[in-house]
């Protein structure tokens, strides 16, 4: 693992992968196709359960703001009309929150919360403060387009549903109409000589296709119909564009910081345990052989020898700490020597192809050489491979990177492991982590960096 990046070097391929360092189980199959399973499964239900409960919900907030609005802007022509616009917003923003919490229920859809309303003191200073939020006018917004969606997506959900098990279930309750009705079944057709009834065998098992048909295709429908509302939240209820990018940019600027620190505590630790204790030594050592130089002359001949070879490891261990911060031959070659060098030093041969016209910006491919570094340490710590690859390309403004190898597999970087770190780092500056490696291998790790040439 490259030092540049911490000493984060926990087990990527044993704990992690399940309990004990075993392998985590695959899913077992199903025994019928997702396409019969599908209207038997809680989505369908939680989705018709999203759509009936939308018409009394957006009702009431389509009334309530449309009046709250129509009130406000009435109410304009005197002061009395801009606290109430404001209260209509705030109390939108209220029915927002109802409308997030019934979207993470029942369609497992998580959206964030809106940066709240923060006025620098008093009532105008809030009423001012609300009027001047975006976030504010985009929950009347979603108040005044839901109502015609869901009055719309809720007979059509409700249609098919109840049309699909009614007639599927067709044989099962046809005896209610002899039985209550007086006539044979459901009459298709009827005039004063002629009636038609579905009450033939084959024609309720033609019923019962059709209901089966159309349970089929709810699913399917329940799904399109609430992709909608899910963009509808998601859209108008969420954080901004902006606000989104200015918390990404704050948490990556946090990771940017937390790993320079870690480099100068690394650093520090280095110096202070490698190279400053052998300098020290040296310095006492050559004292001592100053002090018999004239007394013992072959003792003090001695002495400085042995001072010379600490000289030497002080000198290695200055050109290892070097070569952690920034490699002298990523600045003076690029990637291709570089990475072949780190492939040098790995426990397993390495295959390196680097595609390159032209070097990505001296930060991206510091990053990539020290990416490579630590995938390749991991190779050599844990994977138990006897072969491994290192490709670099590049695709339109982006840096790509892919580390193979045949070992054992299981790593898995949401685990709070070294790749998580990893993943953390390159996210920092726009770049994207993906980890496939299965039980039993093979292991491919691809890394994605903008290429800022």
């Amino acid at each position: 693992m490259a030092t540049a990046y911490g000493p984060d070097t926990r087990d990527q391929y044993g704990p992690a992968a399940g309990s004990g360092g075993r392998p985590p189980a695959r899913p077992t199959k199903h025994p019928f196709p997702a396409a019969l399973r599908a209207p038997f499964e809680g989505r369908v239900w939680r989705e018709l359960a999203y759509l009936f409960l939308s018409v009394p919900i957006s009702t009431a907030l389509f009334c309530f703001a449309i009046t709250m609005v129509s009130l406000g802007l009435g109410m304009l022509i005197t002061f009395l009309g801009i606290p109430i616009l404001a209260a209509g917003l705030t109390l939108c923003r209220g029915f927002g929150m109802l409308e997030r919490a019934r979207a993470r229920a029942l369609l497992h859809l998580d959206v964030a919360e809106p940066a709240p309303v923060r006025g620098t003191g008093g009532l105008m200073s809030w009423v001012g403060a609300t009027l001047k939020s975006g976030v504010s006018w985009r929950h009347l917004l979603y108040a005044v387009l839901h109502f015609p969606w869901a009055v719309f997506a809720f007979p059509v959900a409700v249609t098919f549903w109840a049309v699909g098990w009614s007639a599927f279930t067709y044989p099962l309750w046809r005896w209610v109409f002899p039985a209550y009705a007086g006539i044979d079944g459901i009459q298709l057709y009827g005039d004063e000589t002629h009636q038609t009834y579905l009450d033939s065998p084959f024609e309720m098992a033609v019923t019962s296709g059709i209901g089966l048909a159309f349970l089929m295709v709810t699913p399917w429908l329940l799904r399109g119909l609430t992709t909608v509302d899910r963009l509808l939240v998601s859209g108008l209820l969420g954080p901004s564009t902006l606000a989104t990018r200015v918390s990404e940019l704050e948490s990556d600027r946090g990771v940017v910081v937390d790993t320079a620190a870690a480099d100068l505590r690394r650093i520090e630790r280095d110096l202070h345990d490698g190279a400053q204790a052998r300098l020290v030594a040296l310095a006492m050592d050559l004292g001592l052989a100053k002090e018999k130089l004239t007394a013992d002359p072959e003792a003090a001949a001695r002495m400085v020898d042995e001072a010379h070879g600490e000289v030497k490891v002080a000198l290695q261990e200055l050109r290892d700490l070097a070569r952690g911060i920034h490699p002298a031959v990523l600045t003076d070659r690029g990637l291709d020597a570089a990475l072949s060098a780190i492939a040098s030093r790995c426990t397993v041969p390495v295959k390196v192809e680097v595609d390159l016209r032209s070097r990505p910006a001296q930060a991206i491919e510091g990053i990539a050489y020290f990416t490579v570094s630590e995938l390749l340490q991991n190779i050599s710590k844990h994977s138990r491979a006897t072969r491994a690859s290192v490709d670099v390309w590049r695709t339109a403004d982006r840096l790509m990177l892919q580390v193979t190898d045949n070992g054992r597999g299981g790593a898995d970087a949401s685990s709070g492991s070294g790749l998580a770190g990893l993943a953390e780092r390159l996210d920092a500056v726009d770049g994207v982590l993906v980890v496939d490696s299965p039980a039993g291998g093979p292991t491919t790790v691809t890394a994605e960096l903008p290429w800022r040439g």
